[in-house]
């Protein structure tokens, strides 16, 4: 992923003086949620923030969109039975790799649709609970994202959906958690 961001900044640069190009800053809200698929937990959603840089490679109606942004995840999980509670706060650098196609696509209007691989690495982990510890949840992980968004002039809006699967996998129990965030983002094209 990282040579291919890479890569796509290199021929970008080249073609930056046109409509092949955009690159830009975006910042949002992400409406997270960890499960664990065991009938004895309950699972609760948390309200997390995200920021950092798009591009957008231009190739007609269909465009590639690489992304690094630094976000807050997690979520609250509680033991029905011992009315115990486990937060999760996760601080992550994600990478997801889009592709998209443009539905409508006007001179100041645009609306898309986007999908494609993502992958997060763990920057910081804290945990408050009794049934987990922090060394149970992977430093990193994959998952999708998937969405639309609206294009207004130079601003850009991003609804999207984050799933992720087994997060934590080195407690048995929970070897089936999933993390599922609902994410959005309003940005800004620089140029």
């Amino acid at each position: 992923l990282i040579i291919t961001c890479v890569l796509l900044v290199f021929v970008s640069s080249l073609f930056a003086k046109g409509d092949f190009f955009d690159l830009g800053l975006k910042a949002g809200m992400n409406v997270s949620k960890l499960s664990v698929n065991v009938s004895d937990y309950n699972d609760e959603t948390v309200n997390k923030m995200n920021f950092g840089a798009f591009a957008r490679l231009n190739l007609g109606r269909i465009y590639v969109q690489p992304e690094a942004y630094y976000s807050n995840k997690g979520g609250t999980i509680e033991n029905v039975g011992l009315s115990t509670i486990n937060d999760f706060d996760l601080k992550t650098l994600d990478i997801p790799v889009l592709l998209g196609a443009e539905i409508i696509n006007k001179e100041v209007f645009n609306l898309r649709v986007m999908a494609g691989p993502m992958f997060s690495y763990v920057t910081d982990k804290e945990y408050e609970g009794s049934a987990f510890s922090s060394s149970n949840i992977k430093d990193s992980f994959l998952g999708w994202q998937y969405g639309a968004g609206i294009d207004f002039l130079m601003f850009t809006f991003d609804v999207r959906i984050e799933s992720s699967s087994n997060i934590i996998t080195e407690v048995p129990d929970f070897s089936d958690s999933k993390s599922k965030s609902f994410i959005l983002s309003l940005g800004i094209r620089l140029f």
